[in-house]
């Protein structure tokens, strides 16, 4: 089934990249394109192929991280019958699979140093063989791969060969993370946000003023792959008419969270205090020791928070990460404490 891919954005170092994807594409050149997580290297491929003379024949994608390093080479070139055990018949690879079209090698640098051998023979002469075979076959295919990783430091270290970085590297389109791409985090969010809203079958309304602030403030470490998480995951739990303004960027936020394990207990024993730190010292005023013990708990939380706000200006969201919490459960204890409006 053919698949529906966007490529969203406006921002000039966003654009940049795909002009510059779309220039190589009519090329019949070998591309790398590298990027943080979450960047969209998928899309700029497929981009690549559909832009390309290519563009009628197969577009083959392969995770090399995905596999064990025992069945990669098995996977890329195809193997004979009886050629190890478990091959029961003989099977194409991805090269065979893609010949004519494009083979995507998504998460390049995790190939071993004997896949990346016969990878640079299959680039280099456009001849594969597969596994238990005594012949090599020609395939026509170009190579578009991607990773995370700076590959000339992995030569630099002797964990990737540099004759194979040279004849991948024809063209490098460097995709920038969202954090520099500030004006294209609105118009991703609105996108992301409308689809949602019409999965569900509801009515797009935009976002309210907090969520934008959230969504703007976020540095996104995971880029449009987190954003687009934050946004779905905001949309599907507004219950309420109007605009979504409520924000989870952490969605393992949670005041009851498994607290870490110390090393060697197993995951079912109780946690042993390990620390030999003395206990902070209690409130020691005197209208703090008075009263039950509820009431003395109530007063110290007040005026935690009411420190952690002082602390942080009153910015709200800036106070609820200082306190390991989330905005929502920080707005909650601030309404429990008659809070909400303090610094205003």
């Amino acid at each position: 089934m053919e698949r529906t891919t966007h490529v969203v954005g406006q921002s000039g170092a966003f654009l940049d990249a795909l002009e510059h994807a779309s220039r190589a594409a009519a090329l019949d050149r070998p591309v790398l394109v590298i990027g943080e997580r979450g960047t969209g290297k998928e899309l700029v491929a497929e981009r690549l192929h559909r832009l390309s003379p290519r563009w009628d024949q197969p577009l083959v994608i392969m995770n090399c991280a995905a596999l064990p390093e025992t069945l990669i080479e098995a996977e890329l070139f195809g193997h004979e019958a009886g050629s190890f055990t478990g091959a029961t018949k003989g099977r194409p690879g991805r090269f065979e699979e893609a010949d004519g079209g494009t083979l995507f090698l998504d998460e390049l640098g995790t190939l071993s140093m004997a896949a990346q051998d016969r990878l640079l023979r299959a680039v280099e002469y456009g001849e594969i063989t597969r596994i238990g075979a005594s012949r090599p076959m020609r395939v026509d295919v170009r190579i578009v791969a991607a990773t995370n990783e700076h590959l000339p430091d992995r030569v630099a270290q002797g964990t990737f060969r540099a004759d194979l970085l040279d004849r991948l590297s024809f063209e490098v389109v460097t995709l920038p993370p969202l954090r520099a791409r500030a004006g294209d985090i609105l118009v991703l969010a609105e996108f992301f946000g409308r689809r949602m809203s019409s999965e569900l079958g509801r009515d797009w309304e935009g976002f309210g003023p907090t969520a934008l602030d959230a969504l703007t403030d976020h540095d996104w470490p995971g880029n449009v792959r987190e954003l687009r998480n934050v946004v779905e995951r905001a949309v599907y739990r507004w219950d309420r008419s109007g605009p979504v303004d409520a924000i989870q960027i952490d969605p393992f936020a949670s005041p009851y969270r498994p607290r870490p394990m110390p090393h060697g207990i197993p995951g079912n024993a109780a946690p042993v205090q390990l620390t030999t730190e003395e206990p902070g010292p209690l409130p020691q005023r005197e209208d703090d020791l008075s009263g039950d013990f509820k009431s003395r708990v109530n007063r110290f939380e007040r005026e935690l928070l009411s420190r952690a706000l002082a602390d942080n200006r009153y910015n709200q969201r800036a106070t609820a990460e200082a306190l390991g919490l989330s905005y929502d459960q920080l707005r909650h204890a601030l309404k429990r404490h008659e809070l909400l409006n303090a610094g205003g």
